[in-house]
């Protein structure tokens, strides 16, 4: 157990196997402060790499859906390595970064997509990847009042976008800061080396008091990304094609060539995708994945579901399109609950939503 394990012990937090907190307080106090206050992450599970040398933007942009060539410095772009049939493999956030080009990937998967780009690093290529997650930590804060937290921490901090980057000098040590896409409001990141995150957890706590900010665990975010409509996990799979889990902001379609893109540029010419994912509300709780019906025909399938203290249900399918309408009413698995279509999930193709 590390120090940091003890600190998050020490406010009360209950951790997961891989040490990251699963919760601090009530859940639903936690989900309260997330959506009226704002709440820190500790994120540290999910992959940090930074990719040096001259080709680091050419290897990626090869091997993934959006444009990462080209992109100013300080700003991100996220973007989805696929397979050869247009698979989704990994999703990650690049951001262009003086030290090198910043990779942020999703939870347990930071030295899998170190080991997919060493593979496809070929001769010639000046490139190098080095794995960041063991020497730093990373905490998120989510929420309204986020804004006014990290300006609190850094007047620096008042103009900067989402999904873009910067370095800060403080007090208590130096450390990144990026923006992210939002789940709940603001959506902030800080990178920091791990003998400094407990001072810098502290800190947070101590200048976010008076705008309402607690610590909250991962039960909280994954609340918090079904309720938004955020894919992960089976979602983000070789299931699925990007487009069809509502990240089609998240592909160019004019960038040169990439593992998977006639498959993705195809559907988007002939303006037809078969299935894509929307948020849902059940009448009962029931366990994704499953079966999601429309009358007497299957149409798709949950992915994720989950269940609030207060009665709240909020869960994510993936569902033909023509099933996917807001107000269209479904049933989900073998009990055929009902499930309510509340709104398409992520970034849709206008001649979907149209």
């Amino acid at each position: 157990m590390t120090h940091l394990n003890t600190y998050h012990q020490s406010l009360g937090a209950t951790l997961a196997d891989d040490g990251i907190p699963l919760q601090y307080s009530d859940l639903s106090h936690e989900y309260n402060q997330a959506l009226s206050n704002a709440v820190v992450f500790d994120r540290s599970h999910e992959g940090r790499l930074i990719l040096t040398g001259d080709n680091r933007f050419e290897i990626v942009n090869r091997m993934s859906t959006n444009k990462v060539v080209d992109m100013p410095l300080h700003t991100g772009q996220p973007t989805i390595f696929t397979n050869a049939t247009a698979r989704i493999l990994y999703r990650v956030i690049a951001y262009n970064r003086p030290e090198g080009l910043l990779i942020i990937t999703e939870p347990g998967q930071g030295d899998a997509v170190a080991t997919y780009l060493q593979r496809n690093i070929f001769y010639g290529d000046n490139v190098k990847v080095i794995n960041l997650q063991q020497q730093t930590t990373q905490l998120a804060i989510h929420g309204p009042t986020a804004d006014a937290v990290m300006q609190a921490l850094s007047s620096d901090l008042k103009n900067l976008q989402p999904l873009s980057s910067t370095e800060i000098q403080h007090d208590l040590a130096t450390f990144t800061v990026v923006r992210r896409k939002s789940i709940v409001e603001s959506h902030w990141v800080i990178i920091c080396q791990q003998r400094h995150a407990e001072a810098i957890h502290k800190h947070l706590l101590s200048i976010g008091e008076p705008h309402g900010l607690i610590p909250a665990g991962s039960l909280t975010f994954n609340t918090l990304r079904i309720r938004s409509g955020r894919p992960a996990g089976q979602e983000l799979s070789t299931d699925y094609i990007p487009l069809e889990v509502g990240l089609w902001d998240e592909v160019s379609f004019s960038k040169g060539c990439y593992t998977g893109q006639e498959i993705i540029a195809r559907m988007e010419s002939r303006q037809r995708l078969a299935k894509t994912m929307v948020k849902l509300t059940l009448s009962e709780f029931v366990q994704a994945p499953t079966p999601v019906y429309n009358g007497d025909k299957l149409v798709g399938k949950l992915t994720s579901s989950v269940a609030l203290p207060n009665g709240e249900i909020f869960a994510n399918a993936i569902i033909k399109t023509d099933s996917a309408h807001p107000d269209t009413q479904l049933s989900v698995g073998d009990k055929r609950i009902m499930a309510t279509v509340t709104d398409y999930a992520g970034e849709q193709p206008t001649f979907i939503t149209d």
